[in-house]
């Protein structure tokens, strides 16, 4: 390791959650979830979703509502994307005791970030206007982009923005959130990522041969790691987590649920949505993340699975694993939380680096589920069905989106 980790004071730390997801919309409801193996995925009324007689994914079942005041009468400038990433944000700002932003001095406010991780998020609304019998798809008249409007419905003054980087997107807002607060450009950030069901989503994935199509159970459908797997189903919600520095935090008397100690990120594009056969990459970006940590390959305690349940995705998966932590692969567990979730897209990243704060928080391995034939070609300490107790301080969670963008976080323990 050629690279000190950040000073404690200087660490990035996770004061808050906010989550609307398959699997509940707190963080208790979520760990308990995963802990028990509990499936979001059902069947859905597949009418302009899919080809298929029966269609299986994991919806949101329920959107929370945000409180409004006279100067925010009304939400209705937020389709179900926006509603689903602004209820995300404001319950992560007050998870974190933040309070309400608006009422914070303007030198406070600006002192505050936000980064979405939102996939073709125009698309998804202009999509939703054509459907619903609107006008124009292309309409100049749509308002300003959806992170700046959750900016300023949250009294957000700072720098916001939205990246895209396909199923990596809200991991990849966690990485720029946590550079921003490391160099001083913010104190706080808020950052992570939603999606939502789609017919465009589904039809591309479905053309793309990236979907199950299985029509057994639904809770049998996502099968990551297993022999029987035949594709990813789609789930929606995501996560938003509240970043900011160890010396910050400390200082306002903030409850630390962790430390986003490293990143790696690499990027290996070879096809739309079939990784490339060489791990060296992927691999790379798991080996940085551990090396901005400070930490060797045997010091983890759980691995985060990206593994959607896609014939090859999850094969190239296991070999950058491999790659990356070498002899460690035998004996550090791993498993997919996206058998239960389902795979949230832009959401995932920042919904599976809850799924690693539950490990270290209930000291247990959240299971993969349908695990009933490993596949031989993915040779990792897999957690099938139920979950393990297991000591957990160090946690990686990877994403490689779509694309060749690979990405890979290290949450820990927060001393």
């Amino acid at each position: 390791m050629n690279r000190a980790p950040l000073l404690a004071d200087r660490a990035v730390v996770i004061t808050g959650i906010g989550a609307v997801t398959p699997l509940g919309n707190d963080f208790d409801s979520i760990a308990d979830a995963l802990l028990a193996g509990r499936s979001g995925v059902v069947e859905i009324d597949g009418a302009g979703f899919s080809r298929e007689a029966r269609q299986f994914a994991a919806p949101v079942a329920a959107i929370p509502t945000v409180a409004t005041d006279s100067d925010n009468a009304s939400d209705n400038a937020f389709d179900r994307l926006g509603q689903i990433c602004l209820a995300a944000s404001s319950a992560a700002a007050a998870d974190a005791g933040l309070g309400d932003l608006r009422g914070s001095g303007p030198a406070a406010r600006a002192r505050i970030g936000l980064v979405l991780g939102i996939g073709a998020e125009q698309l998804k609304g202009w999509e939703a206007d054509f459907l619903a019998g609107g006008g124009q798809v292309f309409s100049p008249d749509r308002p300003a982009s959806l992170v700046h409007r959750i900016a300023a419905r949250l009294g957000i003054q700072g720098p916001a923005v939205t990246v895209a980087a396909a199923c990596a997107s809200s991991g990849y807002a966690l990485a720029l959130a946590r550079r921003w607060i490391a160099t001083g450009l913010v104190d706080v950030c808020l950052a992570g990522g939603c999606d939502i069901l789609s017919p465009t989503g589904f039809a591309a994935f479905y053309n793309l041969r990236a979907l199950s199509r299985r029509s057994d159970h639904p809770s049998r459908a996502s099968r990551p790691f297993d022999r029987e797997r035949d594709g990813f189903v789609m789930g929606e919600g995501g996560a938003v987590l509240v970043l900011e520095s160890r010396r910050h935090a400390d200082a306002r008397g903030a409850r630390v649920r962790g430390e986003l100690a490293g990143v790696g990120m690499s990027g290996d594009a070879s096809h739309m949505v079939i990784p490339g056969d060489d791990p060296t990459e992927a691999a790379r970006a798991i080996h940085l993340a551990l090396q901005s940590a400070g930490v060797q390959p045997a010091d983890l305690d759980y691995v985060n699975a990206h593994a959607a349940g896609t014939p090859v995705g999850d094969v190239a998966e296991a070999a950058a694993i491999r790659l990356a932590l070498g002899t460690a692969t035998d004996h550090v567990p791993a498993s997919s939380t996206k058998s239960m979730s389902g795979h949230l897209v832009s959401g995932a990243a920042s919904f599976e680096a809850i799924a690693c704060l539950a490990a270290i928080d209930r000291q247990a391995i959240p299971p993969t589920l349908n695990l009933d034939s490993p596949d031989e070609r993915c040779r990792l300490d897999h957690v099938p069905h139920v979950a393990r107790p297991h000591p957990v301080t160090v946690t990686a969670s990877n994403s490689f989106g779509f694309g060749g963008a690979n990405l890979c976080l290290v949450i820990r323990r927060a001393a």
